[in-house]
């Protein structure tokens, strides 16, 4: 029987988070928009960039002018991240353990294709992954179970036979609409701000692939 872990990106593989907030006040500065951290918090973590360009500018930002401010944004944090990608502490020994023991693997992210490959490639794991989405890929983005749902398809396995692996409020909705258990990696919010998950981790060091086994029977 074949079985997926299926990962997001942002918080889950790399603590981008902290990236995003400089990229996010380098950008608002320039358009002089006004925020705070717990708006942040509150309103960009996990969140699709429609929402938060929407949020932020006090009024609906779609079409042309989101995929321009959206790649401005972007290219800002990839410009300030390039140097800096890492994992958090011990995924890639993880990433190892499932694939020696036969474990479908995969990325779905609600960030752009450019800062998926951007990370996958300085972390050198795209041949571990059997599946890669990104925001472009999706009609819906989360808490929508789309880019789970389809993940599985796209390996093989039944949703039910799937461990996502989130940080966010709307990236665990999403795997569990989508039927699948979730850990949830707290990198960015305590386990209270969060869906109630299958399992909680601070870091890799935290869960092996027999605790995996054991989540999905349970």
């Amino acid at each position: 029987m074949k079985q997926c872990v299926i990962f997001d990106m942002d918080g889950v593989i790399s603590h981008t988070n902290p990236h995003h907030v400089k990229a996010f006040e380098v950008f608002f500065d320039k358009y002089k928009i006004s925020y705070t951290n717990e708006e942040f918090e509150e309103h960009m973590y996990g969140k699709h960039n429609s929402y938060i360009m929407s949020h932020f500018f006090k009024r609906p930002i779609a079409g042309e002018e989101l995929i321009k401010l959206e790649d401005e944004k972007e290219a800002t944090f990839r410009e300030i991240y390039k140097d800096k990608v890492e994992t958090i502490p011990g995924y890639l020994g993880f990433l190892s353990e499932l694939k020696s023991r036969d474990f479908k693997t995969a990325v779905a992210t609600s960030a752009p294709r450019a800062n998926l490959d951007l990370i996958i490639n300085a972390l050198k794991i795209a041949d571990k992954m059997d599946s890669m989405m990104s925001s472009e890929d999706v009609t819906f983005h989360k808490p929508n179970p789309e880019v789970y749902l389809e993940s599985a398809k796209r390996v093989g396995v039944s949703p039910s036979d799937c461990v996502v692996f989130e940080d966010s409020f709307s990236g665990v909705t999403a795997g569990l609409n989508a039927g699948m258990k979730v850990v949830g990696v707290l990198s960015t919010h305590t386990k209270e701000y969060l869906p109630p998950c299958d399992f909680y981790i601070n870091d890799y060091s935290e869960i092996n692939v027999d605790k995996i086994i054991e989540i999905l029977k349970s």
